[in-house]
């Protein structure tokens, strides 16, 4: 589904982030990317949105190279992607309910259609007793599962992860990575960026670890290794 052919990327003056990377992530999968600050996983997080191109090397969607087919295809591609940050992202004059219906506005969802998807939406991660509530309202977990709610609501293959737990305690931080486990289980693939040493090892599953820019392990079953 999404594959990096000996991708590097190299900062003017001659600083490169990632180095030769090579992996694929098959749809369905649930991947945790890893490594210390600076590592390089926020600019891969970039390439596959197409938000960065490598200076070497090739980024694939689907069979299509990212950085290589039109505008309007690359707008088709990041459709099918969800992104959440660890700052949110959201948009604190809107409520809750409208900060999810925004995002189906902008793809030009009908209004019925709105209507009927956002609180079902809302009722999968939690939030559709708070629909009317604005952002400042609701708890970092809260604001979180927001996050993730926006990500859910263009209908995407694929959600993206960057450091989702950041900013919550223990708890939220499990609550969110309870939540990105069940949208996993519904058939999406789920990329985590993250340096988040007990929530990697808690989902026991596959394992990135990038070090200087480097791919230097790619486990099954993978832990925090750094």
């Amino acid at each position: 589904m999404i594959r990096f052919e000996k991708v590097t990327k190299i900062y003017l003056p001659e600083s490169a982030v990632l180095q030769d990377v090579s992996f694929e992530v098959k749809k369905g999968e649930f991947v945790s990317i890893v490594g210390k600050s600076g590592a390089g996983k926020s600019t891969l997080i970039k390439m596959i949105l197409g938000l960065e191109e490598p200076t070497y090397g090739d980024v694939f969607f689907n069979g299509e190279n990212i950085h290589k087919v039109s505008h309007n295809e690359l707008q088709n591609i990041r459709r099918k992607i969800g992104a959440v940050y660890q700052d949110y992202k959201l948009l604190p004059a809107k409520t809750v309910y409208e900060n999810v219906a925004y995002i189906m506005e902008i793809e030009g969802r009908v209004n019925e259609d709105i209507a009927l998807q956002v609180p079902r939406v809302l009722a999968a991660i939690g939030l559709k007793e708070k629909m009317d509530n604005f952002p400042e309202e609701l708890s970092g977990g809260e604001q979180q599962r927001l996050a993730i709610a926006r990500a859910l609501a263009g209908q995407p293959e694929v959600i993206i992860a960057d450091e989702p737990t950041g900013n919550l305690d223990p708890y939220n931080s499990h609550e969110v990575l309870a939540l990105l486990e069940k949208i996993n289980r519904s058939g999406k693939t789920v990329i985590l960026a993250t340096h988040d040493r007990e929530i990697v090892n808690k989902l026991a599953r596959r394992v990135i670890t990038i070090e200087d820019g480097r791919v230097v392990r790619d486990e099954e079953k993978g832990r925090f290794i750094i």
